[in-house]
């Protein structure tokens, strides 16, 4: 699993049926692990459907990548990873298909066995590290180990509920749970562990940056690269797992190139000039008017809308919590209310990008209405811990439909800062205790810095309009990142990826244990005891109601803390490339998979 900021989560939850003997459970030995005992492939399956399994292979690619890299582990606290080096030359214990969320099938372990008490990881035989070395039992426990003892803050709590580790032959690994743990998404959490060999790690300490390529079970090599500029990777013909249904029809190219840069909006004379062969698009302006010309009429250069059903990804304007001005949650509603979404869509998006509504926006377990059924029963336990408006109001967010509305969501904004103590002094909103003007800065580290001082201006006017003194600067990416490990800003824009199924993780994203640890995932600082509870619920629930119960639960509880102001998504994946590849056509909302692609082929 990866995780932003650049990396990627997926979690799930996972219950086998299981044969109870006294208070021991009969191990069952299964080819995957699914959530509700479910999987999508079953028996002598060949492929995934979302690829091609014919697909031909050669050829090179050219993608984009933005930012800078100062090392090749995102898993450790310190630097700036080149994240694609994992995703290219690692392989994990097992693979979660797009089109089936809630399965794991196997890579390097082949089988797994699964009870109340452990889940045990049988490895492939054949499954063999770039240079040839077989991988082993002591490589899993050492990955595990690094990731505990060496890794990311995140990682403690991410594997809090593993009792142990163990060893139960060269090719065969336990990972025990603690014995009151209820966390029924650990085994799917295991299976997506990157293995590294252990004899490559030998003198080696894993908690520093290195720029030197970890040795790899995967499916490319790294073999050239110049910091911050680009990178090579060459396919491995020897790649032990090219046969394996759950890898036919992916990684078609026999070079992938990705080169790096500092704006998106350098990459697009780069795709017109051939630098790059494919772009994805994340400003709307550019969408409708940036491709107006010969190569894009004449067909050369190909533009597609691809579905996806990716929950969307959290944008935000997030509000330390840390800093006195941020404590009390009107104020943080109050200056919530100063954002107009709507005329950022219309002037500058084009009507192309949608307001994020929740934290788990198109998941379909976004806290909706008000709350009824399993989830009122469940926040009903905290009723005197939680605003009334948890149960009297369903979450919105102001809308700017004309001048009228503009002026009532600034007069809401002004009564509810009075009712926070603060109050006109000089034109400017101060606190009335402390005689401090309500002042910040919102810091940011985008690629396309220019395009959102655009999206910042008018929200900067509408709160200097109630007297508030707020600033914006855009930042280099490392600069950013340790402002935010230190968190030491006021307000940011960042991103948190949401699983489709989350799980485990949101307890480092929004749990009061996480909030104080420099580096964590808690960037905002919550420390809110309900917020805990339902994030235990959401990790020990035993069935699928109880799940997105807690889900909605949780939503709305974190959206009437107003912890962050909520930006926008795109329903769609806006993507550019030249007209020599293809790609699987499907029906399945499986969003923009490149490592699916592959040359044309040459009819002449």
């Amino acid at each position: 699993m990866k995780i932003i900021l650049n990396r990627k989560f997926r979690t799930f939850f996972i219950l086998f049926g299981m044969l109870l003997l006294s208070k021991s459970v009969i191990a069952m030995e299964s080819s995957s692990i699914s959530l509700y005992n479910n999987p999508k492939y079953t028996g002598k399956w060949e492929h995934f459907e979302y690829v091609n399994p014919n697909a031909p292979k050669g050829g090179k690619i050219a993608l984009p990548a933005y930012g800078t890299f100062d090392n090749f582990n995102p898993f450790i606290f310190k630097g700036i990873a080149a994240t694609q080096v994992v995703a290219l030359t690692m392989d994990s214990l097992a693979v979660v298909p797009d089109d089936d969320i809630t399965t794991a099938y196997p890579l390097i372990a082949k089988k797994f066995d699964l009870t109340e008490e452990y889940i045990e990881f049988f490895i492939d035989e054949r499954a063999r590290f770039s240079d040839g070395t077989e991988i082993t039992a002591d490589d899993v426990i050492f990955s595990f180990q690094s990731l505990v003892e060496k890794g990311s803050p995140f990682y403690k709590i991410y594997y809090a509920d593993v009792d142990k580790v163990e060893k139960t032959g060269n090719l065969s690994v336990r990972f025990y749970f603690k014995e009151k743990s209820k966390n029924k998404e650990l085994p799917l959490i295991l299976s997506q562990m990157l293995i590294y060999s252990k004899r490559d790690w030998q003198g080696k300490d894993f908690a520093k940056p290195y720029l030197k390529a970890p040795l790899g079970s995967g499916p490319y090599v790294l073999t050239d690269f110049e910091t911050n500029k680009y990178l090579i990777f060459k396919r491995n013909p020897n790649y032990w797992a090219k046969d394996l249904p759950s890898r036919k029809g992916f990684f078609n190219f026999d070079e992938i190139r990705y080169d790096y840069y500092q704006d998106t909006t350098v990459t697009l004379q780069a795709l017109f000039s051939g630098n790059i062969d494919v772009r994805e698009e994340y400003i709307a302006k550019i969408w409708s008017t940036g491709y107006d010309n010969d190569k894009v009429k004449k067909g050369e250069i190909i533009k597609e809308e691809i579905p996806h059903s990716e929950t969307a990804r959290l944008q935000n304007f997030a509000f330390n919590l840390r800093k006195p001005q941020f404590s009390d949650r009107r104020v943080r509603q109050a200056i919530g209310l100063a954002f107009n979404f709507e005329w950022a869509k219309k002037n500058l998006f084009y009507n192309q990008y949608e307001r994020l509504t929740s934290y788990f926006t198109n998941s379909g377990m976004e806290a909706k209405d008000l709350p009824k059924g399993k989830e009122l029963e469940i926040l009903e336990k905290y009723k005197q811990q939680l605003p009334d408006t948890v149960f009297t109001e369903v979450p919105t967010h102001p809308i700017y439909s004309d001048y009228i509305s503009a002026r009532e969501n600034l007069r809401q904004a002004v009564n509810l800062l009075k009712e926070a103590g603060y109050d006109f002094v000089n034109g400017k909103m101060t606190n009335m205790k402390t005689g401090q003007p309500l002042k910040f800065e919102i810091l940011s580290n985008s690629a396309n810095g220019s395009s959102f001082t655009r999206v910042m201006l008018p929200f900067l006017q509408n709160l200097k309009k109630i007297g508030i003194d707020a600033s914006f600067r855009n930042l280099e990416v490392n600069v950013f990142k340790n402002r935010l490990d230190n968190f030491d800003f006021d307000m940011a824009i960042i991103t948190f990826p949401i699983s489709r199924l989350p799980g485990n993780e949101q307890k480092e994203f929004w749990g009061s244990s996480s909030a104080d640890v420099k580096g964590s995932f808690n960037i905002i600082g919550i420390k809110n005891p309900v917020v805990d509870k339902l994030l235990d619920g959401l990790v020990s629930a035993q069935t699928r109601e109880d799940y997105k119960a807690y889900i909605s639960a949780l939503d709305r509880v974190l959206l009437n803390e107003y912890y962050m102001i909520m930006q926008w998504y795109a329903p769609k994946k806006q993507v550019a490339y030249h007209n020599k590849f293809s790609h699987p056509q499907t029906d399945l909302k499986v969003g923009f998979q490149p490592y699916t692609w592959w040359i044309k082929e040459d009819k002449n």
